[in-house]
């Protein structure tokens, strides 16, 4: 007995103004030329990828995925759109969603990033096993997340200077806060690639390690310096002569006060011409 085929999904026709976009979106930005060029091949062709969508307990339906094709299909003029009617949950309505846009390259890496770290709230799992559930490797999940570490500032000055992700990668080796924004700046300005951007932070970084490195020799010269009067007025007083040091630490520097009475001091004639 021939074993047959299991018809695929069914593509219906829907209304368009019944459909609303799903509350798990994570692309945030659209590009206003691409979606013009989309919405003309769409009147030109039709829509080729059907839409998926889920239908809602009051009888609507909510998107699935598809987002900037259902919004080339508004501005295409079209009044119902092919869809696939999908029984997902919230949870894979979720995943889903997230799954489609990385694939296609429709997020930027701050958006992945959101959207990765909202499916592993929703699914309250591990980064493990989110990684594993959403077919990438952990490591590039955790490189992710690792870019919400930036500013909202930075993340910005990254989308609009067109800076990748492993410009935004390279400066989480800096401190937080300025020295990551000016790194960024400089990026931009001299119009550095990824493997500039690395070099450039690696040479930040090392000049910070010899700074740091100089400090250490003038602490220890301050120190030997202390310890020299100290002794001084040891010697002084070991000699017979009533030498008195007074030290004290304010909260910006040290203070010492020697007093050396003037007449333990010994004073001499200039010497004579003939001499």
């Amino acid at each position: 007995m021939p074993i047959l085929a299991k018809s695929g999904p069914k593509v219906r026709y829907l209304p368009l103004d019944e459909i609303d976009p799903s509350p798990f979106q994570a692309r945030q930005a659209f590009d206003a030329q691409e979606l013009a060029g989309l919405a003309l091949s769409i009147r030109q062709n039709g829509l080729l990828t059907p839409v998926s969508v889920r239908r809602m307990p009051s009888g609507r339906y909510q998107l699935v995925a598809g987002e900037r094709r259902l919004r080339a299909c508004k501005m295409a003029g079209m009044k119902r759109v092919p869809a696939i009617l999908c029984q997902y949950d919230d949870d894979e309505s979720a995943a889903l969603g997230l799954l489609e846009n990385m694939q296609r390259q429709g997020l930027n890496p701050f958006e992945q990033a959101r959207g990765i770290r909202d499916v592993i709230a929703r699914w309250n799992c591990t980064q493990s096993q989110a990684a594993e559930r959403l077919g990438i490797s952990q490591p590039a999940l955790n490189n992710k997340l690792r870019l919400l570490s930036l500013s909202e500032e930075q993340q910005q000055l990254c989308l609009e200077k067109g800076l990748g992700e492993r410009h935004a990668r390279a400066v989480l080796r800096l401190p937080e806060g300025e020295p990551r924004s000016l790194a960024l700046a400089v990026m931009a300005r001299s119009g550095m690639n990824a493997r500039q951007a690395d070099e450039y932070v690696s040479r930040l970084l090392q000049e910070g390690q010899k700074s740091q490195r100089k400090v250490i020799p003038v602490i220890r010269d301050v120190r030997i310096f202390l310890n020299t009067v100290e002794k001084a007025v040891r010697t002084m007083k070991e000699a017979g002569v009533p030498a008195v040091a007074k030290r004290s630490e304010k909260e910006d520097y040290i203070e010492y006060l020697v007093r050396i009475p003037t007449s333990a001091v010994e004073k001499k004639s200039p010497p004579s011409q003939n001499d």
